[in-house]
């Protein structure tokens, strides 16, 4: 198997645990979804991405339907992406995703794991070039016989990898083939489960208990905060 696939073994058992902060999350993606294209996933193909998340994560329909209702008013904020980047103990490089309506806030509190974790908060560009950012999906076995067969269909989309999981079936590709995938499957009768996008390090280090332990109070902290969306990072697991 390839880096996606280790890289989403280790992953796994990290996932959002809670499940208030995992409705969260999903919420503000549905009013970036609704305030970029529209409250109808029929004609905005990224809230359709996200109303089949919040189904795999197994949000509440009625959960889903205000926080569209929710997002369609314009007195609703809108929440800004915002990508932080810097490095955790023994030189670990950090990679934050961000879903902001303050960033005055985000950037302190951000700041102030870094500092109190002795990380370094870096510039733009410090250690987004140590990631690979990859779009992926997870789609029903039912309509696929081969996946050998499955990965030749879709070698003009370049994807990287394609494997069997208990989930169903995975397929990792480059970040610009997302909205090309999606159609393929949608128009392929292949259900989409779920959909989303990570960043794999090209590299990563090798660190002994202790020094993982530094790097993980950073990490913990960090994804305890309400404005992160995501962290990544370049230590091996």
């Amino acid at each position: 198997m390839g880096r996606a696939f280790e890289f989403r073994k280790a992953r796994k058992m990290k996932r959002w645990s809670a499940m208030a902060k995992t409705f969260t999350r999903i919420g503000k993606d549905i009013v970036m979804a609704v305030k970029e294209g529209g409250p109808n996933p029929e004609t905005n193909s990224r809230l359709r991405a996200v109303i089949q998340n919040a189904k795999a994560a197994n949000m509440p329909k009625d959960n889903v339907e205000r926080a569209i209702k929710k997002a369609s008013d314009k007195d609703t904020a809108n929440y800004k992406e915002v990508l932080f980047e810097g490095y955790a103990p023994h030189g670990i490089a950090i990679l934050l995703e961000t879903a902001t309506d303050n960033n005055n806030r985000t950037v302190a509190n951000v700041r102030a794991a870094f500092n109190k974790c002795d990380g370094n908060l870096g510039t733009s560009g410090s250690v987004v070039f140590m990631f690979d950012h990859t779009c992926n999906f997870t789609v029903s076995k039912e309509n696929i016989s081969d996946l050998e067969e499955l990965e030749l269909e879709l070698i003009d989309f370049e994807v990287e990898e394609v494997f069997d999981d208990e989930e169903g079936v995975i397929i990792y590709a480059p970040f610009e083939q997302f909205g090309s995938l999606q159609s393929y499957f949608e128009e392929n009768n292949i259900e989409i489960l779920s959909s989303g996008f990570e960043r794999i390090p090209t590299t990563t280090t090798k660190l002994t208990e202790e020094q993982k332990e530094d790097v993980n109070k950073l990490l913990e902290r960090l994804e305890e905060d309400d404005d992160v969306q995501n962290v990544y990072h370049s230590m091996e697991e």
